[in-house]
């Protein structure tokens, strides 16, 4: 790709600023960059789901004009977004050949040979999967090879890949790792988005860094390292490693008592009597696979479903079945894993955002106080560093800024329980360590954080109290402690270990057990 410049009108924002790369046939090249920087923008381009304003493409030695994925495929190149586009009741077979479907007269669903060629897929490249299970009862390691199988039945040879291993476990990510290095070794070329440093030295030969629209630098993986990535990607150094002082932990703030979650229709329930106490001082880290209870275990924390069975308590008042507007009111925060739809509204502006869920507290005879509204504003943009005008749609920042709006509405107010899911999802190394210093501050300030992380470095890196979830019930709950590896705690939340009721028991000043 040769100086290719794409700017989006809307937003005036300059997204690839004369950006070009050169990816070697049959290697493994990673792009980095913050949020922001333009990565995504340019492989959307390469894949044809954005036009540039200029520049050109050439592959194989060739220009070509790419306008759509249908032309991208006809080349050979393939994508997997970050967001899984699977459709969960249909089986791997009919996700992987969907819009492709081989037919018998031209017409009729020919499913022995649509089971005959994704079966051979897998066999050749080695994917263990069961060709024939719904994508809903799969892991998301395994749904991240399912949209690999879909770019190997369209016999793509380059494959992009935005942020694989964002929401997948230690074993996982090393499972995706061994089949990416197989797929080199049959010839195929490979480029990796991702914001984790360490896996740029794991699995790629050679790295392409964005900063602010524009290319920085290219070099060898063999000759650089994270501190050096890091500093080419912000323009300055980031501390990758999480200072979390000693402190002695408060009286309890929030609990979760025996909690159960049915849905009609399901015999299984998504929460199985889940029982986690939280107090001042501390930050307890629940992990787990996505599908094993996280999501419910978020909305059931911040009011939006109801319980089953089960008790709730804040302060030692329950709290049971209340509203998130009753929680609001009472002083709870939460800062959701959805931060584009849950969390914010993306066609208001960013100053709407900020004061949606306490703009009472700028109304005088039921009018807006213009001025006030605008000093806690500008107060809380310089304090947490956002960049974007108060009165451009929020939904035209970056996702590192959309999170620091939403972080600075739900911490502008005393609160001492706040609910932080998956906090870093799809953040850059900067970003993400803006967020971990705040959460940090609100543990040092004396609240009681719960932290729901799909990421386990997160949750190891933050916690002071680990929780594994697997299939809706707690199956490892304990201290953070050096005994407690990365590992270890990936079987937990794989299934692998099932020993919750065997663990030597853990009893401190709080009364909880593991």
């Amino acid at each position: 790709m040769r100086e290719i410049t794409k700017y989006y009108v809307e937003s005036g924002v300059l997204a690839n600023d004369r950006v070009s790369l050169e990816v070697k046939d049959n290697e493994i090249h990673a792009l980095i960059g913050e949020n922001g920087a333009g990565k995504s923008t340019l492989m959307k381009i390469l894949y044809g789901l954005e036009r540039a304003d200029s520049g050109k493409i050439l592959f194989r030695g060739k220009q070509v004009s790419i306008t759509s994925p249908r032309d991208a495929n006809a080349l050979g190149i393939g994508m997997v977004q970050q967001h899984f586009r699977l459709i969960p009741q249909y089986t791997v077979t009919e996700n992987v050949i969907l819009g492709i479907e081989p037919t018998k007269r031209r017409i009729l669903l020919d499913k022995g040979r649509a089971r005959r060629e994704v079966s051979a897929i897998a066999k050749k490249f080695s994917l263990n999967i069961d060709c024939s299970a719904p994508v809903g009862d799969l892991s998301v390691g395994q749904m991240q090879i399912v949209e690999i199988m879909k770019l190997l039945y369209r016999k793509a040879s380059f494959l992009i890949l935005d942020e694989p291993t964002s929401v997948l476990t230690r074993q996982e990510i090393d499972n995706l790792f061994g089949i990416l290095k197989s797929f080199k070794k049959q010839g195929k070329t490979i480029v990796l988005i991702t914001h984790k440093l360490d896996e740029v030295s794991e699995i790629s030969e050679r790295v392409t860094v964005l900063r602010h629209g524009k290319r920085v630098a290219v070099r060898d993986t063999s000759d650089t390292n994270p501190s050096e990535l890091s500093r080419l990607m912000i323009g300055r150094e980031v501390a990758l490693h999480v200072e979390r002082p000693e402190l002695a932990r408060g009286k309890p703030v929030y609990r979760l008592e025996s909690i159960t979650l049915r849905e009609k229709g399901r015999n299984v329930p998504l929460l199985d009597r889940v029982t986690i106490e939280v107090h001042q001082h501390e930050i307890v880290g629940v992990a787990g696979v996505s599908g094993n209870g996280l999501s419910e275990l978020e909305d059931v924390a911040s009011g939006l479903r109801k319980v089953t069975e089960g008790h709730i308590f804040h302060n030692e008042e329950e709290i049971t079945n209340l509203t998130s507007i009753e929680l609001r009111e009472m002083g709870l925060a939460y800062v959701p894993a959805d931060r584009l739809f849950r969390g914010s509204s993306l066609q208001s502006s960013v100053t709407e955002n900020m004061i949606i869920c306490n703009h009472h507290y700028f109304i005088k005879r039921g009018i807006l106080n213009g001025k006030k509204i605008s000093q806690f504003v500008r107060e809380l943009t310089e304090k947490y560093s956002i960049m974007g005008e108060p009165d451009v749609p929020i939904g035209t920042l970056s996702g590192g800024n959309i999170q620091k709006v939403i972080l600075a509405r739900e911490l502008s107010s005393d609160t001492d329980f706040i609910i932080f899911a998956e906090p870093t999802w799809g953040l850059d190394v900067s970003s993400s360590e803006f967020v971990y210093r705040k959460i940090i501050e609100l543990r040092s300030e004396g609240a009681g954080i719960l932290l729901i992380s799909s990421n386990l470095d997160e949750v190891m890196a933050l916690s002071d109290t680990i929780v594994v979830m697997y299939k809706g019930r707690v199956v490892m709950y304990s201290e953070n402690k050096p005994s407690l590896t990365k590992e270890l705690i990936g079987e937990y939340m794989l299934g692998l270990r099932d020993d919750f009721r065997e663990v030597q028991s853990v009893k401190d000043s709080r009364g909880v057990q593991s």
